[in-house]
């Protein structure tokens, strides 16, 4: 028997309409469909639900914690299970918000199955910084700029935000408090989108207007003053 293939999907940000042709395509021929489960709502299921329905699910249990060894534990025992369904010959569709190349939890689990010499595939999706952008209707990065990417949990952010060009924040939610403190003392141009495409969207168009208390899918824009 054939083995079955891999598939993470990235299912964009949070507009259902933000999904390729390609994603949905997977998700319609694949015979199970994986999910993380943090133990909070799962919004990726909501995103692609349209696709999805009736199909055989798997929850792997990924909870967002800092101790390193539990989650490869959790990553592992996520491949054993994948594994398990492809050794029987069907395709396996995992979905992941945004893209799942960029700060995604699934691919630990892609590195993984690969490594055990299984056939696993990437299905590109819009990354929540494009689809706030495009919301706040700027530009990210023009001409020569360079565009730069920073978790706000990052220790060197202020050695990121001195870099020139565009930098985006993500992961903004918990550390909102410390980014406006941040961000207040330099001249820049702020901007920022909470749950874009997801129900209670909220857009911010200066650092005085973002709300502390910022949801964990925040997205801050920040450019230099002209």
């Amino acid at each position: 028997m054939n083995q079955g293939t891999l598939y993470g999907v990235g299912v964009g940000p949070g507009d259902p309409e933000l999904l390729t042709m390609k994603a949905v395509r997977i998700l319609r021929e694949a015979d199970v469909i994986a999910a993380p489960d943090t133990g909070g709502e799962k919004t990726a299921l909501g995103i692609c639900k349209e696709y999805i329905e009736g199909k055989p699910m798997l929850l792997c249990d990924m909870p967002m914690l800092r101790d390193k060894e539990l989650l490869a534990r959790k990553y592992d025992s996520a491949a054993d299970e994948i594994c398990s369904i492809l050794d029987s010959g069907r395709n396996v569709a995992f979905i992941t918000l945004g893209d799942p190349t960029v700060y995604s939890t699934y691919l630990y689990v892609h590195q993984r199955v690969r490594a055990r010499g299984y056939t696993a595939e990437l299905v590109p999706g819009v990354p929540s910084f494009c689809a706030a952008a495009a919301r706040l209707g700027e530009s990210l990065c023009e001409a020569a700029e360079p565009l730069t990417i920073i978790p706000a949990s990052n220790r060197e952010i202020d050695t990121f935000l001195d870099l020139p060009g565009t930098k985006v924040l993500m992961k903004t939610g918990r550390a909102m408090a410390q980014v406006k403190r941040t961000l207040s003392e330099r001249r820049v141009s702020v901007q920022s989108v909470e749950n874009c495409g997801l129900v209670g969207e909220r857009v911010f168009r200066s650092l005085d207007e973002i709300d502390t208390e910022a949801g964990y899918f925040s997205i801050v824009v920040v450019k230099e003053k002209v």
